[in-house]
């Protein structure tokens, strides 16, 4: 960190620049503070050279929004962006974006204070980038993010700062004729060979990078930097000085054929079980850094803003034009490290070179940016042992239309050779600046391909691949394969070695011809594979509801229509405009399914949705005109259960003799209703108290008794006068099954209109009282037993399952209780950062696993022990200018499959 330069900018939107927080290829980053709330927060602009390249400005703001999307867990949620889509006439606007700040140390820093990380330092690394890379491999897209310049070593365990080639480049350089020159750090070998990137390919580069973190140096860079492509495409990594314990697992992922390569989801299944941040719980980090982050921290809370300089810009230094290109900075290489040189052993900080201090005053360099104060660093640089000499160029145009040849290629870089830095006006980065990491020379392209570097060896350019983009339709020519991966941002993922084709269409089918990979291994929290994945068409709008029907159909209704999937296929079967709003699909006898629109009861058929029977509310309750139909309170068998108001005009009464009469009054009247789906016919109706206006109460059924049904009004229904009569207590109210009347209404303990609440047949009430749970007789409210839950948590409604109690908390804790005494037989959490509402629970067909879904992810556990079984979590649409995906996660079971959904995705997943 440094101070501000005189030709930095001092404002980023609401933001006032304090200091240089780390150089990058294409970016700086700044320590800024909110002028409002004073909230500290990272800027990362766009250098100005590059800022007024089409190319350049375009794939920074899709990255920017592929980050925004990646957002939780161990990717700070950006706090706001300065992106312009096109740069104004005068001159380039400033591009940034900015996100909380969190204290931590790049990782090349963290190497050069205190040598390699240790093994659990080293799972807690890779287990945390694994996460993040298995959310980005589950909607089909890849990072190509990852270089120890973008990670950061927190205390609480890794983030990653930058998504996609820009973050994790070597160097970018505009070029006459609007070109953008990206020289990558790190390469697979089939980036080598002119192969497509894939999902492999990020865990090729997380290898990379874990041997990094465990050698200090990188596994190929032992030899001559012009054949470092050479020994990536083909010779085994050097691996010795990496823990006995992680080397296969390392070796595994820079295997040479991507197809050999595990997931992501399994790598962070083998690092960490528990997950990344169950395993730094109790702190990760060595002294030393823990140190160097917390004077890191106590600086930044430090800084002041400077005085401004009346004669500097605020929007950074002049504009640079294509016709009259600015001097650009190269990076001046780091000396290659010599082997005759002593090294500091493992654990001692690495001599500073004598040529990477700054000069002392008086020195005279040339362009030495005078004025400014640099801060002490927090350790020294560490030793540069690699030599970047692979040059990617990127066209004028970000993605050349099909068919057309490529701009011309900038002639790439030969090979660095030891100079001592020169200061100039965008000097190299200083300590906190990127790693030593290896770009590999590529081989020789087609006959007349041309190019020279890398000591005078031919070489091929590649193109930058295109930011993250809706995925194609399956019929395309080039198919993108979906790794079905998902990661949890505090445990394990899906993984497995299947890909699926994801199209534009309804379904998702195996679309792989070529041979089967060798199967892999399953490990412990590692899901199994979906047997089939649906995504909900983006022409349509979301769906509302979502229901299982016999085990045979997933049900939606949506703004526009209700669908039908096949549970066995994830296929979609039909679409019906009638249940438009719908209310999620019953079973209405052995084969016709319910749909309960806002104007009438709809029955359609399971094979193709057509209507068989209607019945319109004005029809079917004639003396209630104007009925509004309520949410369903809850069904048994052929009966559902629902409320129901309407407007009725009170006449004034007559008046006495000599007085005027007085005005008509509109009065709602709200009633609870019984019905038969199959008779199609009222049952009973009873009258109730209106709710909140518009006056429809909301109910939900507790417990179906063989005598009553006991209900709870949602408290978001109760009128004013209801909340004040209650004194902050709940009620339950019981309704006879025959005829309707009401028996009698409850309150139980200090239960909270909010408060969870269940049953049971056998007669006993659990309800959140406070921070416990607790079990009342239901006709009497005698207190039976009590479970303590967590500090500053409750509970959420608890599931019955036979002599067992399923229990849910907001501090996202989940547990089995006896029925009988409330003894706690297994209390487990999901491991999900930070806390929300309690998950909700769903049962296999079996019962014998629990699924736990929330707002972060799904949860599978056994429900007879507690075994955290596996967990899954997607991220929703690939496309950059797809929607940021927040809704929470929900489980249907039907027989041995759950369904997860989240939004418009689904997820079929055999369970036990």
């Amino acid at each position: 960190m440094e101070a501000l330069r005189q030709d930095d900018p001092r404002r980023f939107g609401r933001f006032t620049a304090l200091a240089r927080f780390h150089e990058g290829a294409s970016a700086v980053r700044y320590v800024a503070r909110d002028t409002e709330s004073g909230e500290v927060a990272l800027i990362t602009a766009a250098r100005p050279e590059l800022a007024v390249v089409p190319a350049y400005r375009r794939r920074f703001q899709a990255e920017a929004r592929a980050a925004e999307r990646l957002a939780g867990g161990w990717v700070a949620p950006p706090l706001d962006t300065g992106e312009e889509p096109e740069p104004p006439a005068d001159g380039p606007e400033p591009l940034w974006t900015a996100a909380g700040y969190v204290p931590a140390l790049p990782l090349a820093e963290a190497i050069g204070i205190d040598g390699p990380l240790d093994e659990r330092a080293l799972r807690i690394l890779g287990a945390g980038i694994a996460e993040i890379l298995s959310r980005v491999h589950a909607a089909g897209a890849v990072l190509q993010g990852l270089a120890p310049g973008t990670v950061l070593l927190a205390t609480d365990g890794p983030r990653l700062t930058a998504f996609g080639p820009l973050g994790a480049a070597a160097s970018a350089e505009a070029r006459p004729g609007g070109q953008l020159s990206v020289r990558l750090g790190y390469l697979t070998p089939e980036q080598i060979e002119g192969k497509e990137v894939s999902a492999a390919s990020d865990l090729f580069v997380l290898g990379l990078l874990l041997a990094y973190a465990a050698t200090g140096t990188t596994p190929f860079t032992e030899g001559p930097a012009e054949e470092a492509a050479r020994r990536i495409a083909g010779d085994e990594p050097e691996l010795d000085a990496v823990p006995e314990a992680l080397r296969e697992l390392i070796t595994n992922c820079l295997a040479k054929d991507p197809a050999a390569r595990p997931t992501a989801g399994t790598v962070a299944a083998e690092l960490a079980l528990e997950g990344a941040a169950g395993l730094a719980r109790g702190g990760w980090l060595p002294e030393r850094l823990a140190a160097a982050v917390a004077d890191q921290e106590a600086r930044v809370l430090a800084l002041e803003a400077p005085e401004e300089n009346p004669e500097t810009p605020e929007k950074g230094p002049a504009p640079v034009t294509a016709e009259a290109p600015a001097p650009v900075s190269v990076e001046a290489p780091e000396p290659v490290e010599d082997a005759a040189a002593p090294k500091p052993e493992a654990g001692t900080a690495a001599p500073e070179p004598e040529d990477a201090r700054p000069a002392a005053a008086g020195d005279g360099d040339v362009g030495e940016d005078r004025g400014t104060t640099r801060f002490l660093n927090t350790g020294p640089r560490p030793p540069q042992s690699d030599r970047p000499t692979t040059q990617l160029s990127l066209p004028h145009e970000l993605l050349a239309p099909p068919g057309t040849a490529p701009a011309p290629v900038a002639q790439p870089i030969p090979p660095a050779l030891p100079v001592a830095p020169v200061a100039s006006q965008h000097p190299g980065p200083t300590h906190g600046g990127p790693a030593p990491y290896p770009a590999a020379a590529l081989p020789a392209g087609p006959a007349g391909s041309g190019g020279a570097g890398g000591g005078g060896g031919p070489m091929v350019s590649l193109p930058l691949p295109p930011a993250p983009a809706p995925v194609p339709d399956p019929a395309a020519s080039r198919r993108t394969l979906l790794t079905i991966a998902a990661a949890a941002v505090g445990g394990l993922v899906v993984g497995g070695g299947s890909v699926a084709a994801l199209g534009s269409g309804d379904t998702a089918v195996a679309t792989d011809d070529k041979p089967a990979p060798k199967p892999r291994r399953t490990l412990p929290g590692q899901p199994p594979e979906p047997r089939w994945i649906y995504t909900h068409p983006a022409s349509e709008s979301s769906p509302l509801t979502t229901a299982v029907w016999r085990d045979k159909l997933l049900v939606m209704t949506s703004e526009s229509q209700a669908s039908a999937v096949d549970l066995r296929t994830g296929k979609r079967l039909w679409q019906r405009a009638d249940g438009a709003k719908g209310q999620a699909a019953l079973a209405a006898g052995a084969d016709l399914v319910l749909v309960a629109s806002p104007s009438e009861f709809l029955w359609l058929s399971p094979k193709n949705g057509k209507v068989v029977h209607r019945v319109r509310y004005t029809d079917a309750f004639a003396d209630l005109p104007g009925l509004a139909v309520g949410p369903l309170a809850g069904n048994s068998g052929p009966v559902i259960w629902f409320t129901g108001s309407h407007t009725v005009t009170v006449k004034a009464p007559k008046p006495k003799k000599g007085k005027k009469k007085g005005k008509d009054k509109e009065v709602v009247q709200a009633h609870f209703f019984a019905y038969d789906i199959v008779q199609r016919k009222e049952l009973w109706r009873t009258p109730v108290p209106a709710g909140r206006a518009p006056g429809t109460p909301a109910y939900r059924v507790v417990v179906d008794r063989s005598a009553d049904v006991l209900v709870r009004q949602d408290a978001v229904s109760l009128t004013a006068a209801e909340v004040k009569a209650a004194k902050g207590k709940g009620s339950i109210r019981s309704f006879d099954q025959k005829t309707g009347k009401l028996l009698w209404t409850k309150q139980y303990a200090a239960a909270s209109p909010e408060a969870a609440t269940g049953g049971d047949e056998d007669g006993t009430l659990y309800a959140a009282v406070g921070k416990d749970l607790q079990a009342f007789e239901t006709d009497t409210t005698k207190p039976l037993w009590r479970v303590e839950g967590s500090d500053g948590s409750v509970f959420g409604t608890p599931l019955v399952a036979g002599p067992l109690i399923h229990t849910t908390e907001r501090s996202q804790l989940v547990g089995a209780v006896e029925r009988e005494s409330g003894r706690l037989v297994w209390r487990r959490s999901t491991e999900v950062p930070g806390t929300g509402n309690a998950p909700s629970l769903t049962l296999s067909g079996s019962e014998k696993t629990l699924i736990a879904a929330d707002a972060v992810q799904v949860t599978a556990f056994s429900a007879a022990d507690g075994e955290r079984l596996w967990k899954f979590q997607d991220i929703g649409s690939a496309d950059p200018k797809g929607a940021t995906v927040s809704a929470s996660y929900r489980a249907l079971t039907a027989g041995e499959t759950v369904v997860v959904q989240r939004d418009r995705a689904f997820y079929a997943f055999p369970v036990a």
